[in-house]
């Protein structure tokens, strides 16, 4: 074998290598790998611009801006507010079907945002067994349409990057249907046996509050009962931190030192209470006031900040923001705020500055529940641009009366001409990091090729061509790309896998369709982890839920979803 061989050869290993060892970092294993590839020039100039501004890879990048101002807009708030009746049935079969058709159109995590506090504080029904399934759904709806998820979208890119050739925007319908049909039939059968936990006030409401008592305070020298601090609405004070010893329970006789960092647990909308103590400061407050906009966020797996505290991050300095409360449902939080050990799904509380909008690396590291700013809403003739403009240039685009990109170019301008959406917010939430990946992917299989590495791969199939063969390559396909998706990302599962399953294909010498719809639609099975997909993660301590209850009901969906795809898309996709 040629030296670019062996070199692009080493670069795909050690992607895969560092994408399974370094899950939480696809940014950065997508990144050494780009650098690899112009380093060792594997890649031409032309393609590197090619990759970059493929017309797939900008769609979906226009799609997900686009959808921003949907998402401001009030339309998923009222038909949430609509989906929970005292029925369990009936809830669960709205809840199920608002939730796949919004996710065949718009962003998952954003559907999945937007229905957690309903579901979260409903007074009919456990939580717990409605969240998982509400995941569960998203993931589903994703596979009806071109745009239902990232993945289908990534896999598209690539797609047309091969053959020159878009895939249309019902190519996965006929199966997606199939699948929220079966899928949804085992998932409500088996929803039945989630756990019945009942959140109790700490859970429910269960943030925790570090406030400090400086001296000076009218606290100090008295009884907690005295200072009032047993009779807050909505507030209970559960801890006190003294010189790092740990005061649980927190006796009514006990007596406030200056010093002190009294541990409160309850509703954060309550939070204001406290400043009618003097002296009390909230951790957030310590270098500024303490804003009236609060926004909700939850922590991303792969944020900076997981496994650290937030005194040893430099917590607003990144971000412009400081936590003013925690919560970690289904685990006590103890102790001081600032040193507590921040783990994956969190949710936090923040008190922003007025350059938080502005940063970048905010969706980089958490998943945002709530706006920070009054204006985030829309209403009027912008909410009905939004809504409308969006419905219109799906549709157009749907039956071919326009093309995708040129449509939500059309949208996302009279967008920012109307400022429904600002620039600040474009620059905000510009997925850098799916760029990042998909246009990496895109050039590490144009390496593959300028390597003859695929030559190689596709002589050696070529050696199978029994037509028995094709159908265990590809369910050999279905099941690495799916254990991809449970151990890295869905859409680094989907860009990695492409040239594998496309190079296959080529070797069996059948259409390749059948392969790619293949990964497509695996690298979207994510059930059995409560990683693989953001919205798992949010739903994961939410609902207060174990590992082995995604497991109990993730196996026998994905069991149902993988022979589905593995028996339909020969069928459909046919090889020849």
């Amino acid at each position: 074998m040629l030296p670019n061989t062996y070199l692009t050869l080493l670069v795909f290993g050690f992607t895969i290598l560092g994408l399974v060892i370094l899950k939480t970092r696809p940014v950065n294993i997508f990144g050494g790998t780009l650098i690899s590839l112009i380093a060792f020039n594997l890649v031409t100039k032309e393609q590197f611009l090619a990759s970059i501004a493929n017309s797939g890879l900008v769609t979906l990048i226009l799609l997900i801006l686009c959808s921003l101002a949907l998402e401001k807009t009030r339309l998923l708030r009222i038909i949430a507010s609509k989906v929970i009746v005292g029925n369990y049935n009936v809830t669960w079969l709205r809840l199920f079907g608002v939730t796949t058709i919004f996710s065949s159109i718009l962003n998952n995590t954003a559907v999945v945002a937007t229905l957690l506090s309903p579901i979260r504080n409903n007074p009919h029904h456990f939580s717990s067994k409605l969240l998982l399934p509400l995941s569960y759904a998203s993931i589903l709806g994703g596979t009806l349409t071109l745009i239902g998820t990232s993945t289908n979208l990534i896999v598209n890119s690539m797609y047309i990057e091969s053959t020159g050739h878009s895939l249309s925007f019902f190519s996965f319908t006929a199966i997606g249907a199939l699948l929220v049909i079966c899928c949804g039939f085992v998932l409500f059968f088996c929803s039945k046996s989630l756990p019945s936990i009942t959140q109790s006030k700490v859970t429910t409401e269960g943030y925790f509050i570090d406030a400090k008592v400086i001296t000076g305070s009218e606290l100090i020298g008295r009884s907690v009962e005295l200072n009032g601090l047993r009779h807050l609405e909505s507030l209970f004070l559960a801890e006190i931190v003294r010189d790092n010893y740990l005061i649980s329970p927190v006796s009514p006789s006990e007596v406030i030192l200056d010093g002190d960092r009294l541990i409160f647990c309850g509703d954060i909308n309550k939070l204001m209470q406290l400043g009618q103590f003097s002296g009390l400061e909230i951790f957030a407050e310590k270098n500024g006031k303490l804003s009236s906009n609060l926004t909700e966020v939850v922590v991303k797996e792969e944020s900076i900040i997981s496994g650290k505290t937030l005194k040893s991050t430099g917590f607003r300095a990144l971000f412009d923001a400081a936590v003013v409360a925690i919560r970690r449902d289904g685990a006590q939080v103890s102790g001081k705020l600032g040193d507590v050990v921040i783990r994956p799904g969190d949710f936090l509380v923040l008190a922003v500055g007025e350059d938080f909008k502005t940063r970048t690396n905010i969706n980089k590291n958490f998943i945002v529940l709530s706006g920070v700013e009054p204006e985030s809403r829309i209403n009027g003739w912008r909410a009905w641009l939004s809504i409308g403009g969006f419905i219109c240039v799906i549709c157009f685009a749907a039956f071919g009366l326009i093309d995708l990109l040129e449509g939500l170019v059309l949208l996302l301008g009279a967008l920012l001409f109307s400022n429904t959406l600002t620039v600040n917010e474009i620059v905000r939430r510009l997925p850098v990091d799916i760029w990042l990946v998909v246009s990496t992917a895109i050039l590490l299989s144009n390496a593959l090729v300028n390597s003859g590495v695929v030559s190689l791969f596709e002589g050696f199939i070529h050696n199978f061509n029994d037509p028995n063969y094709v159908y265990i390559a590809l369910a050999f396909i279905y099941v690495v790309t799916w254990l991809m998706t449970e151990l890295v990302t869905n859409n680094a599962a989907a860009a990695l896998m492409f040239p594998i399953s496309y190079t296959v294909a080529l070797g069996f010498g059948v259409d390749v369709l059948p392969f790619v719809m293949t990964v497509a639609f695996a690298a979207s099975g994510s059930f059995v982890s409560p990683y693989g997909y953001q919205t798992n993660l949010m739903v994961f301590n939410a609902g207060n839920y174990t590992l082995s209850d995604f497991m109990k009901i993730g196996l026998p969906v994905s069991f149902v979803y993988a022979c589905i795809v593995i028996i339909f898309v020969p069928i459909l996709f046919p090889f020849n």
